[in-house]
């Protein structure tokens, strides 16, 4: 390898670098092939359960993707940089539509429609612009410890979505057939190998190359439909207001409390992401910046038809992976997420990606997060204290959310906020105890 070469390399692994495009490429598309399926997955089905047309479906799903985009932009490139309030963290991240609303998002299409989910997600962003003005002085409440817990729990409560995908996913006929398996297995393999014995772009670009071979083998074996993209249109641009927007007081209450929690979260995924790829904590001015952009734009996204956004753990998982944080990576993939939502054709084919693939490839993803949340929690002494904090909030978050009756006969806003994602009870338990327990236990 040239000095040159060398030199562009070590420009992957700086926050300002700036890499050749040819190296860029590979390691955005990286990013991309897993965050697509689901940045689109919660719009297909919200649009099911609010029985819009064939029309008014593509409409959502494609705004999901250029949304997702545009809060991407926003989070890596904040506008006001250096100013006393930025908005956008100024961290390598990728923003799409979370699976964290969905079960609430479901509620409201289903007993209203869309437009109510929109209005209740402009509320929801005003919350979280508050919680990141006041971030700094709610900061204290989550040490290390805390945020390790949170982002392991982050990373167990994905482990199911990776072992359903692997498995071909839950709602395919072919759910759990061997060829499912095997493809699975493979393309795992293909990632771990070249996670270990890779070298260079090999090495960097694993997972995206590990998607390639799965997808090819999995296109000999008939798995691979094109009819969705002989089907789709070239070219078609996100529509202002077409769903329009409604305020609905109990719609606003429920997902506005889901805001607040996803903003304290995003310190877990902020964290992660600064943790497994730069060594180091974020800064009071990432954190708040990146808190404000995500309240901010959801409310703008929120009048173009994009469902709720996130940061997306899986991403912030291959970051820590491969420890590329230059912004120029997650710009070019930004512009790629906005382009797959602008031509239907490309994000159509993006789509065709099976889900035994994309498992095979994203379970080690999903364990990279969790060791990330190891490694924060062991950041602090592991005393009698400290485990006690770490193990009963996983304890609790894992086990009511695993115990699908354990809410039954609470009120449903109880079980949407504390029995359908782990992190929250987690998070809650963990904030608790700390605030509680003894500092100077000597058991």
């Amino acid at each position: 390898m040239s000095k040159d070469q060398t030199s562009m390399s070590e420009e992957l692994f700086k926050l300002d670098g700036k890499p050749s495009t040819s190296q860029a490429l590979p390691l955005a598309l990286q990013h991309v092939v897993a965050m697509v399926v689901g940045c689109v997955a919660p719009a297909i089905i919200i649009s099911g359960v609010a029985g819009l047309s064939a029309s008014d479906s593509v409409i959502l799903i494609q705004a999901a993707l250029t949304m997702s985009a545009i809060s991407t932009v926003f989070q890596v490139f904040p506008l006001l940089r250096g100013k006393k309030l930025a908005i956008g963290a100024g961290l390598p991240v990728i923003m799409g539509i979370s699976f964290a609303y969905l079960p609430t998002m479901q509620a409201i299409a289903g007993e209203f429609d869309i437009a109510t989910i929109l209005g209740a997600q402009i509320a929801g962003g005003i919350v979280a612009v508050i919680v990141g003005l006041f971030v700094k002085k709610i900061r204290k409440f989550f040490p290390p410890l805390i945020t390790g817990t949170v982002v392991f729990s982050i990373g167990l409560s994905l482990y199911p979505t990776a072992i359903n995908y692997m498995a071909g996913g839950a709602a395919s006929k072919n759910y759990g057939s061997w060829q499912n398996w095997l493809i699975a297995f493979i393309t795992l393999a293909v990632v771990t190998f070249l996670n270990h014995y890779g070298k260079g772009i090999f090495k960097l670009a694993s997972i995206l190359i590990g998607i390639i071979v799965g997808y090819i083998i999995a296109f000999f074996f008939g798995m691979i439909n094109f009819s969705a993209v002989a089907n789709a249109s070239w070219f078609a641009l996100p529509r202002f207001m077409h769903f329009g927007v409604k305020f609905n007081p109990a719609a606003c209450v429920a997902i506005a409390v889901l805001f607040a929690i996803n903003s304290i979260q995003a310190i877990g995924d902020f964290s992660a992401t600064t943790t497994g790829g730069m060594d180091r904590m974020p800064t009071d001015e990432e954190l708040n910046g990146g808190i404000v952009a995500y309240g901010l734009t959801n409310i703008f996204c929120a009048f173009f038809g994009g469902l709720p956004t996130a940061t997306y753990s899986q991403n912030v998982g291959i970051v820590g992976s491969t420890k590329v944080v230059s912004k120029k990576v997650f710009g070019i993939a930004a512009s790629i997420i906005l382009v797959a939502g602008l031509i239907p054709k490309f994000s159509s084919l993006l789509t065709t990606i099976p889900y035994c693939v994309l498992g095979g490839a994203t379970v080690s993803v999903f364990a990279s997060i969790a060791m990330t949340g190891i490694k924060l929690i062991a950041s602090h002494p592991m005393d009698f204290r400290n485990t006690t904090v770490v193990g009963l909030a996983v304890a609790l978050g894992m086990g009511v959310t695993q115990a699908n009756a354990a809410l039954a006969s609470f009120p449903s806003w109880v079980t949407t906020i504390f029995g359908k994602s782990p992190v929250v009870l987690a998070t809650i338990t963990a904030i608790v105890l700390n605030l509680i327990l003894p500092k100077n236990s000597n058991s």
